[in-house]
């Protein structure tokens, strides 16, 4: 980021508070509407929650009652590419929420944003793996895999909702493969050509003065995804948690190919931006990579397909500077669109 750019949370506050002092004192209309979407985005949060550990309890049938709205769309399962390919091939049933696989089923929610009508959810799913799930029989194994949610609401109702977990991680956990299909096929995720381009994006946010820290931070991280994001827009002390395919980033470290990253092996990467999210110092942003295999990745040679995959940054800012990142992607999605589901198989 350039000096001139570099705004401290408490210089901006300042600033916003003096400007504004004479409508806080008088507490106008004005400063009672502009309270409401926080007050709003709290009540959803609510929702989601309770929604949410209900799962699994006495109460779930009647908290889920409550809290879906008529007409609710699940956009994207959390289990999509298991579920997807044991379609049709007579496996027992999971059960809901996968209960029937892993009785012992508990989520750990780790963080929590709301954002106007939209509320992100990142939990993890513990347990262990006593019933058939989607064609892997019971390995007695336990398991702890992040999945991560979008939801939105209207009227204090979830009316739709996406998930994705970390579908790579669950099945090198379980020390298994893919289960094959009786016909021999893979069911390959289709590109769905959704998203807003980064250059886009960012001259819609950057069309007006930020009125807040985190319309500013969401300009921040919409950089990072325009056509030239520039070097500093990142902390000098910058930390990466996680990188979005974690569990490729390891096979490459292991197998010393650590360099054929997907932005070398898709020269032609160019991502869109479903969601911004911001609250606080923190953004979240889910995004589709999109790109064309013409390098190694990992190892991999060419393969000339085309992928089009999920993937969600959480950011965390200090002082003004974007110093934290933790990614997480669709991995398994992405090696299906490659023809190379088993990759990650040890």
């Amino acid at each position: 980021m350039k000096s001139g750019m570099r705004v401290t949370r408490r210089g901006f506050l300042k600033s916003a508070l003096g400007a504004g002092a004479g409508l806080a004192l008088a507490r106008s209309p004005q400063r009672a509407a502009a309270q409401a979407p926080a007050s709003q985005a709290e009540r959803n949060k609510a929702v989601v929650l309770r929604y949410k550990k209900a799962q699994g309890t006495p109460d779930n049938a009647a908290v889920a009652k409550e809290s879906i709205a008529p007409g609710f769309k699940r956009t994207r399962a959390g289990i999509q590419h298991l579920a997807n390919n044991a379609r049709d091939q007579g496996f027992p049933s999971p059960g809901p929420n996968l209960r029937a696989a892993i009785p012992d089923r508990t989520d750990i929610i780790e963080d929590v944003i709301a954002d106007g009508d939209q509320v992100g959810l990142l939990f993890r799913i513990t347990g262990t793996h006593l019933g058939n799930l989607y064609g892997i029989p019971p390995t007695g194994k336990k398991i702890d895999i992040h999945e991560a949610a979008v939801f939105r609401l209207a009227d204090g109702k979830i009316t739709e909702a996406w998930f994705m977990a970390d579908e790579a991680g669950l099945l090198k956990q379980l020390g298994t493969k893919l289960p094959l299909r009786k016909d021999g096929r893979l069911i390959v995720p289709v590109p769905i050509n959704a998203g807003e381009d980064g250059d886009t994006l960012l001259a819609r946010l950057a069309a007006r003065p930020p009125a807040s820290l985190e319309e500013r931070n969401k300009i921040i991280v919409a950089r990072s995804k325009a056509s030239n994001p520039p070097k500093g827009n990142r902390a000098p002390d910058y930390k990466q948690r996680r990188q979005g395919f974690q569990h490729l980033r390891e096979l490459g470290i292991a197998t010393g190919t650590a360099r054929e990253t997907p932005t070398r092996a898709f020269p032609d990467r160019h991502d869109a931006v479903d969601d911004l999210l911001a609250e606080g110092d923190k953004v979240w942003m889910r995004f589709r990579l999109r790109g064309t295999q013409t390098e190694k990745l990992y190892g991999l040679p060419p393969t000339g397909n085309r992928v089009d995959v999920a993937e969600i940054g959480i950011m965390h800012f200090a002082d003004g500077m974007w110093k934290e990142g933790w990614y997480f992607g669709d991995e398994l999605g992405m090696l299906l669109q490659l023809g190379a589901p088993d990759l990650l198989a040890g």
